[in-house]
């Protein structure tokens, strides 16, 4: 029984499938039905962009390769999660312009449930002292087209897998290459998203890197609730501390509603591991990710509850460092610095739950790792964590 692997795409060979499938009956010895389903997308802002559905027999994700390894939506059951963004995707990043003179043109392709923030900087648009744009709002990495991607299939442990690379380098700058799998086992209502970034120069590199998990209708509604085992908690900006005293809460959409944002630092376990949840006013429905603090230090939630037709959305964000300006967060020592050759390892493993009991047993599990620590909640933004303090 010997693992299953099939190039779907190689730009060093010249090879790009833009269809493709493969099911049990490629690999007979899998111990369950499962498919990973390649195609090209046509018409519109779509054209171009290449699409994965992973099925592993319960849960389904649409990963895409062209818009950086980023994950479009996921279902389970009757579950189905992703937002209503007023972009409809995905979208070509020949149709995104970075770097159009506000710096936020990194909206224009704006409408996953998982997309990266990085690799060289993310937080808001950064201008130099002469008025030049030298980083754009969130930065390059989630419209950045694979260069490979390929699929596996471990019959012994049930396993299967899409991997893709994605480089974002350019001469006499940084040059860091992602390479992200996303892994699923079979009948299993999740997956994980597996990453390491690597610094292929002969210089040192610097690294920001924010994961992006975004939920709208039907899953978040008025008194959807986040649950997070919060050690520190800081409002971002003013706006956001005129909601801290609802902030783990959610409103209903709410037309001209102007973002709330907060940045926390999470307790873990003794193995640096930790737990955060969204969850429907009742209680039946949900969303966990697990992640290591020590690779992932951060964590940053972002309430968007305007009008459905306007984007109605949270998310919920693990990261390196805060999405401030890039300057700042180098002053504050939270970029990530790698060496010539050096590598970063970052892991999320994302459960869907579809049910009241799953709902309970994640609330129990980050109830465990609060334990009795007191949250120190600030009721308005601290100095160092962010410059709107």
């Amino acid at each position: 029984m010997s693992p299953y692997s099939r190039t779907l795409l190689d730009v060093d060979r010249d090879l790009c499938l833009e269809t493709a499938c493969v099911t049990q009956a490629d690999v007979p010895s899998m111990p369950g039905r499962f498919s990973v389903y390649k195609r090209r997308l046509r018409g519109g802002r779509r054209e171009g962009v290449d699409l994965v559905e992973l099925d592993n027999g319960a849960c389904t994700v649409l990963i895409v390769p062209t818009r950086g390894m980023g994950v479009w939506r996921a279902r389970c059951g009757p579950l189905d999660l992703g937002w209503q963004s007023p972009v409809k995707g995905p979208v070509h990043p020949q149709f995104v312009n970075l770097f159009e003179p506000a710096g936020l043109g990194w909206l224009a392709g704006f409408d996953e449930l998982l997309c990266r923030c990085g690799l060289e900087s993310n937080g808001p648009p950064v201008y130099d002292d002469e008025g030049r744009l030298q980083h754009p709002l969130h930065g390059k990495i989630a419209n950045s087209p694979a260069h490979r991607v390929d699929v596996s299939a471990d019959p012994a442990s049930g396993e299967i897998a899409v991997t893709g690379v994605v480089d974002e380098s350019r001469l006499f700058f940084s040059k860091l290459r992602l390479t992200s799998t996303v892994k699923t086992k079979l009948n299993q209502p999740g997956f994980s998203v597996i990453d390491e970034v690597a610094n292929t120069s002969d210089q040192p590199a610097e690294l920001e890197l924010l994961y992006h998990f975004n939920v709208g209708k039907p899953l978040l509604d008025e008194g959807s609730q986040v649950k997070v085992p919060v050690k520190t908690l800081v409002p971002r900006t003013p706006r956001a501390a005129e909601g801290i005293a609802e902030w783990d809460t959610h409103g209903p959409p709410q037309p001209g509603f102007a973002e709330q944002v907060y940045y926390f630092e999470l307790l873990a376990d003794k193995d640096g591991q930790t737990e955060v949840l969204l969850r429907n006013a009742h209680g039946h429905e949900g969303v966990s990710l697990r992640f290591s603090v020590r690779q992932l230090p951060r964590f940053i939630l972002w309430k968007s509850t305007q009008a459905v037709a306007d984007g109605y959305v949270t998310g919920l964000e693990p990261a390196i460092n805060f999405p401030n300006p890039r300057p700042f967060e180098q002053q504050q020592g939270r970029v990530m610095k790698l060496g010539p050759g050096e590598k970063a390892q970052f892991q999320m493993d994302i459960t869907l739950l579809t049910s009241a009991e799953s709902v309970a047993q994640a609330e129990q599990a980050i109830s465990r790792l609060q334990g009795s620590v007191q949250p120190k909640v600030h009721p308005r933004p601290v100095a160092d964590w962010t410059p709107d303090a």
